[in-house]
């Protein structure tokens, strides 16, 4: 830039962005936010963006008419900024033309490639910068999960801090909690956003472009919620760029899978989108008696039906069947202490391979966007969720601790259900104003979920710890017996963001809920109004502070197979998060989000009649921070940390009083860095610590496991091969080969996987 002419900075109001296709989608990128920008101007083939300016540089009012009236020539809007783009850069390599002030503005957008998201794309925060969301929220985006070549959710969400194991090991399905708080399986999980999906099946990665983990309550727009938090999972979906990948995946066991990705946009405006996911392959994890199989089948897609009305339908339906490792009951305790056994072999499956856990699940989901004016905006959503199960789960008790000598009990289900199904229908829009602007959704979500977890007898044969027998098949005796129970879950629900000065950023919030809960041995109604407040303050246009304070609702629990009141479900509870906190982007292109937060919720316990049942409240307060993103053009890191005080408050029960929760770790870390050689086109190479921290075995912290730290290596390295972009990459997982207790919980102790070692050859035609 010439020294006659000065740099100066310019807000614009709205800034549309589309980071995957030639035609702009102008529903998804629906909030039209305020953003800052200045710079220099950048501009890239995988980016399209659109201004709206008035003569002499400002910026007018973005309007619904406005967006749809340049859906269809987006692409000719971008080329002819770029046109200017790159007479702006001749201007400012010369001498500026006199009494006239160049601005220069840089434009940053989604990245392909990155380990950090622009946009958080999760209940009232849909299509938000992260900067402006008032909340901890994590992405991991497609790039790390292709770094790390993880077709798990468990291997996702690693990366955030306090996700752990609980209950069970994984080697069926990945059964999760939060800063030590059960992410529900049946409706914490949710599909682009809004369908509830049931997590009793592997969920598969492969369809997916991001997953993102929304911290603590939720209630506002999910209903009724545990305050672990909301893991989101966003479907790949059709782009600019036409897609046909065949990848190939082995492990060192024996363990393979194809996967076939293809995504093509058509039509005579491109109104038409879809993307196919193919998954097939035969299962192993490196342990004894275990062998499987598991597929996908998937597809997204979009129709641009006029220039008001966008349509938007998901299918997936995927199906996995392996032997399920036994868990390990934690002994009983001796005046007040539980002795645990030694670790056993990770290798070590005290089950028989003939215990199979067979699953398939179908998702649906069904979206609709219509422009009712220039400002506003409807939005319709419908889908149904089913998963269906066999299953021959075992656990090993009863043992002694010299010999190893004990029992294993196992038990039988067969065709189990479960189903879930959501509607929901929410207005949404714009109130401009010179210096006040509101935006505001108001919204119905009607939630059923129903489920008939059919039992049969249990068996009970011999088993050694330390030299396991192989378990003859067994069968159950009685017939199967149904535990029908369902749940409806009704909201309406006002958010209004008011954005006031262009920094200070006011949101409120309020929900009303009924909810009503029917079992075989229990029926719950109950009826909710719970607020939200939010406030947020940028400092300057990368940094931002903010305070919140949420009510959610939740449900209590389930009493899980192994207690006496099996199937019974407890009362719902509000939940109160209060959080504070500071993000900002750094370096080039780093999120860095450090927060402060408290959760009162209902806690749980075991009684002495081995029922589940409700122990008064629990606290769960301390520091979360975490950061992703690039720190140069060759350096990427994904990283985060938990620091945190837990603890349960029910002064009835001095067993529990004060003592941290079950699973409950205090401390968490994870990094994950790639780093791309210059000497090397093509090579990359990586490596990650995963930290979780010790836990106690149950609520009266009669044992802990032991803190571990599993270290993951990868290579990949991309070119070309017959013309075709072609990417070799070796992972190892566990590359120590640790042996370590990777969950407790529910009286149940599980044993971490072992050493994996995979490689993926990924062609692109």
């Amino acid at each position: 830039m010439s020294k006659q002419t000065k740099k100066r900075k310019i807000t614009m109001r709205h800034i549309i962005i589309s980071p995957s296709s030639d035609v702009l989608d102008p529903i998804q990128y629906r909030r039209c936010p305020k953003v800052t920008v200045s710079g220099s101007i950048a501009m890239s083939n995988q980016l399209n963006a659109i201004f709206f300016l008035k003569p002499r540089g400002r910026v007018r009012q973005c309007s619904w008419r406005s967006i749809m009236k340049l859906n269809l020539s987006s692409a000719v809007v971008a080329l002819s900024l770029a046109s200017w783009i790159q007479q702006a850069s001749a201007q400012t390599s010369g001498q500026a033309e006199p009494g006239k002030k160049l601005p220069a503005v840089t434009v940053t957008g989604e990245r392909t490639g990155s380990y950090k998201s622009d946009t958080v794309q999760v209940g009232t925060f849909r299509d938000m910068a992260p900067l402006d969301v008032p909340q901890t929220s994590n992405v991991v985006t497609r790039e790390v999960l292709d770094a790390q070549a993880t077709t798990s959710l468990f291997g996702a969400l690693r990366n955030t801090a306090g996700v752990t194991r609980a209950q069970l090991n994984g080697s069926t399905y990945d059964n999760l909690s939060i800063r030590g708080i059960l992410v529900e399986n049946r409706s914490n999980y949710r599909l682009n956003g809004s369908l509830p999906v049931i997590n009793l099946i592997d969920i598969p990665m492969e369809n997916k472009e991001r997953v993102e983990v929304l911290k603590g309550t939720s209630s506002l727009y999910y209903g009724f919620v545990p305050p672990s938090g909301i893991v989101n999972m966003v479907t790949k979906r059709a782009g600019k760029d036409p897609v046909s990948n065949v990848s190939l995946m082995a492990n060192i066991y024996g363990g393979a899978n194809t996967h076939i990705d293809l995504g093509r946009r058509f039509g005579d405006t491109q109104q038409f989108g879809a993307r196919i996911n193919l998954v097939a392959g035969r299962e192993d994890i490196g342990i004894d008696n275990f062998s499987g199989h598991r597929a996908l089948m998937s597809g997204a897609f979009d129709w641009r039906v006029t220039d008001k009305l966008s349509i938007k339908f998901d299918v997936e339906h995927y199906r996995k069947e392996v032997s399920e490792q036994a868990a390990i009951r934690a002994p009983a305790a001796v005046n007040g202490v539980i002795t645990l056994p030694p670790v056993p072999n990770a290798r070590r499956n005290l089950a028989g391979e003939w215990q199979k856990y067979d699953a398939e699940a179908t998702n649906l989901l069904l979206r609709a966007d219509y422009a009712l004016s220039d400002n506003w905006a409807l939005l319709f959503e419908a889908g149904k969720a089913r998963t269906m199960r066999d299953r021959n789960f075992s656990q090993f008790r009863d043992y002694n601790l010299a010999t190893g000598q004990g029992t294993l009990e196992i038990f039988f289900n067969r065709g189990q259900v479960w189903d879930n199904e959501n509607l929901r229908a929410e207005v949404f829009g714009r109130l401009p104003g010179q210096y006040i602007t509101h935006e505001i959704s108001l919204g119905f979500t009607g939630s059923e979920r129903s489920q008939d977890p059919r039992t049969s007898s249990t068996a009970r044969v011999a088993q050694n710890l330390f030299h396991p027998n192989q378990i003859a098949r067994q069968s159950p005796t009685m017939p199967f017996s149904s535990n029908f129970s369902k749940i409806t879950d009704l909201g309406v629900y006002l958010s209004d963001r008011i954005l006031i000065a262009d920094r200070l950023q006011v949101m409120l919030g309020v929900r009303g809920s009924f909810y009503e809960s029917v079992g075989t041995n229990t029926h719950f109604k109950a009826t909710n109004i719970n607020p939200s407040l939010s406030l947020l303050y940028k400092i300057i246009p990368n940094v931002s502070l903010y305070a919140s304070y949420i009510e959610g609702v939740e449900e209590s629990g389930q009493a899980p197979a192994n207690r006496a009141n099996s199937g019974e479900i407890l009362a719902p509870a509000v939940s109160i998060q209060k959080e504070a906190g500071v993000k900002a982007m750094l370096a080039q292109g780093i999120l860095l989000q450090v927060a402060y937060f408290d959760i009162k919720r209902a806690s749980t316990t075991i009684d002495a009649a081995n029922r589940f049942v409700l122990n008064g409240m629990a606290q769960y307060s301390g520091f979360e921070l975490s950061l992703a993103g690039e720190v140069t053009k060759q350096l990427s890191l994904i990283g985060s940390a938990l620091f945190m005080e837990a603890k349960q408050l029910n002064r009835d029960n001095p067993a529990t009083f004060g003592r941290i929760p079950d699973n409950t770790p205090e401390r968490t870390a994870s990094l994950f860095a790639e780093y791309r050689l210059q000497s090397v086109p093509g090579l990359a190479l990586g490596g990650g610590v995963h930290y979780v921290g010790r836990r106690p075995v149950n609520t009266e912290n009669q044992a802990f496991v032991d803190d571990y730290a599993i270290l993951s290596l990868n290579a990949r390295y991309a070119t070309r091969i017959a013309g075709k972009r072609t990417t070799i990459q070796a992972v190892v997982d566990n590359a120590t080969n640790s042996n370590y207790w990777s969950t407790a919980g529910n009286g149940l102790l599980g044993v971490g996987a072992p050493i994996m070692a995979k490689t993926v050859a990924r062609v692109e035609f």
